[in-house]
C-alpha cells in the first residue's frame, strides 16, 4: 500500500515535470527550433491541424526555420497561420519553401519572457506540491483506518517529502537553464 502511494506520487510528479518541460519549450528564445511551430494550427479541409501535419518543418540554420508544405496550395494558409500566431514571426515564401527567420529579442521582451517562464515554473512547483499533499492525505486516511502504523505513515511522508524536494530541484534546474537561454545574446 505504502509503496503504491509512493510510486503513484512519483509518476504524477514526473508527469508534472514533463508538462513543464513542454511548456518551457514553447517559450521562444533567440534560437530557432522546429518545435516552436507545434502550437500553430492551420485550416486544412475545414479543420484546424498543427503545421507539422501539413508540412515538413526543418531548421535551415541556427536562426531560420524552413517549412515545406506537402501540398503546394497550402503555402499561403501556412504562412498566414504563422504570421497570425502570437509568436512575433514574419514568414517569407521562396517558391515552395516558407522561410521563418527568428528576429533578435529586445531586452524588454527577454524580461517579459523570463516572467512567463518563472510563472510556468511556479505552476510546476504547485502541481508537484499538490501531488505531495494528496499522497500525505492517503497516508493519513490509511492511518485513520488502522491499515498502517504511525511509524509507517511518518516514514511514507518523509519519503514523499524527499521525492518532492528532488522534483522541485529539477524544476529549479529547468528554470535556471531556460533563463540562461533567454538572456544569452
Amino acid at each position: 500500500m505504502i509503496n503504491d502511494i509512493q510510486k503513484t506520487a512519483e509518476d504524477k510528479m514526473q508527469k508534472s515535470l514533463d508538462v513543464l518541460r513542454d511548456n518551457l519549450a514553447k517559450v521562444r528564445t533567440g534560437r530557432a527550433h522546429a518545435g516552436l511551430l507545434d502550437q500553430v494550427e492551420v485550416e486544412y479541409y475545414g479543420s484546424p491541424v498543427p503545421v507539422s501535419q501539413v508540412a515538413n518543418v526543418t531548421l535551415i540554420d541556427a536562426r531560420t526555420i524552413g517549412v515545406k508544405p506537402f501540398e503546394s496550395k497550402m503555402a499561403g494558409a501556412i504562412e498566414k497561420a504563422i504570421r497570425d500566431s502570437n509568436l512575433g514571426l514574419n514568414p517569407a515564401s521562396m517558391g515552395d519553401l516558407i522561410r521563418v527567420p527568428m528576429p533578435m529579442l529586445t531586452e524588454e521582451r527577454r524580461r517579459d519572457l523570463i516572467k512567463v517562464v518563472r510563472s510556468e515554473a511556479e505552476d510546476g512547483r504547485v502541481a508537484i506540491r499538490n501531488v505531495r499533499r494528496d499522497a500525505n492525505n492517503d497516508f493519513k486516511r490509511l492511518l485513520k483506518d488502522k491499515d498502517i502504523t504511525e511509524d509507517d505513515a511518518r516514514r511514507g511522508e518523509e519519503n514523499i517529502q524527499k521525492t518532492t524536494d528532488k522534483y522541485i530541484g529539477e524544476v529549479d534546474k529547468l528554470l535556471a537553464h531556460k533563463e540562461e537561454d533567454l538572456m544569452a545574446i
